[in-house]
């Protein structure tokens, strides 16, 4: 992967063009369907139904989808969700073929800019995410998720809403993953009160925050409006341990994104970091103020 010059990220440090968001996801045109893998998956599909004597109609209908939707598939014009790879595989009896391809597709189903953060989110050992502007993605509810997709300027497509959706609430399996991930959370207090979808949906949320930060392996911590010392004004990142032993960072703003590798760089990101940790409320302090924000909603 080439390297780049991120000027705005400091100093020049060396960054990676990354692909990923926690809640700022938007269309661009490197997202949409209709190429690449996307393709051919839609051509090998049709190639295995047509072989198997199945008009689209019966295929359909085996599948539990509409013909329209087995159409747009097979075009390249609607991203197929995991469990239609699976299926549709034992249905054809493709013996693999299809769900060969199902990890590269499913990469499809985030904007570019998310692609490779979402690979490394997956696997790694432990994440430490800063959160600034939204409810990171992994502690979202559903309706959470999809209002913040509502809300994206210019507007999405309700199709692509409903994959970013998807695909959004299949990263919150890492919480079930076997080893467990390691995961810090330090959120701005002003995120937990923004009411994204109103109030029903943030209490929802702040209930689901609260659930999740009771894991061993999760530890939540509210950074209060009222601090007046805050490590890092400069804006939202992630700490990546991968699962190969490397630590990296991760930032985006405006739907522009870098993984940084520069140790020298990551390491000034883990010193802020560790600071703000020590400047936010505590583990069980935070759960407390979640709990009175929750009465106050």
């Amino acid at each position: 992967m080439t390297t780049v010059r991120n000027e705005e990220a400091g100093q020049g440090q060396v960054a990676v063009p990354a692909q990923g968001g926690q809640g700022q996801e938007s269309r661009r045109p490197g997202d949409e369907p209709g190429t690449g893998v996307v393709t051919a998956f839609g051509r090998q599909l049709k190639l295995l139904r047509i072989r198997a004597g199945l008009e689209r109609p019966e295929f359909g209908k085996r599948m539990g989808y509409s013909p329209e939707t087995v159409a747009s598939i097979e075009q390249g014009r609607r991203i197929p969700q995991a469990r239609f790879i699976e299926k549709a595989d034992e249905v054809l009896g493709a013996g693999g073929l299809l769900t060969a391809l199902k990890e590269e597709v499913g990469k499809a189903q985030y904007p570019a800019f998310f692609r490779d953060m979402a690979r490394l989110e997956a696997r790694a050992a432990a994440l430490n995410l800063y959160a600034v502007y939204a409810v990171p993605g992994l502690l979202q509810t559903e309706e959470y998720a999809r209002a913040v997709f509502h809300m994206q300027r210019p507007l999405l497509e309700d199709e692509v809403i409903e994959q970013r959706l998807e695909a959004r609430m299949v990263r919150q399996e890492i919480f079930g993953r076997r080893p467990a991930a390691l995961m810090s959370f330090v959120i701005e207090e002003a995120v937990l009160r923004r009411p994204v979808g109103g109030p029903r949906v943030m209490r929802e949320t702040l209930e689901q925050i609260l659930v999740t930060g009771q894991s061993r392996n999760v530890e939540v911590q509210v950074m209060p409006m009222a601090r007046e010392d805050n490590a890092a004004l400069g804006g939202p990142f992630t700490l990546i341990d991968t699962d190969k032993g490397q630590r990296v960072a991760y930032a985006e703003v405006q739907d522009h994104s870098s993984l940084y590798t520069d140790v020298a760089y990551v390491r000034t990101l883990e010193a802020r970091y560790g600071i703000l940790r020590s400047q936010a409320l505590s583990p069980s302090e935070s759960m407390a103020f979640v709990e009175q924000l929750m009465g106050d909603t």
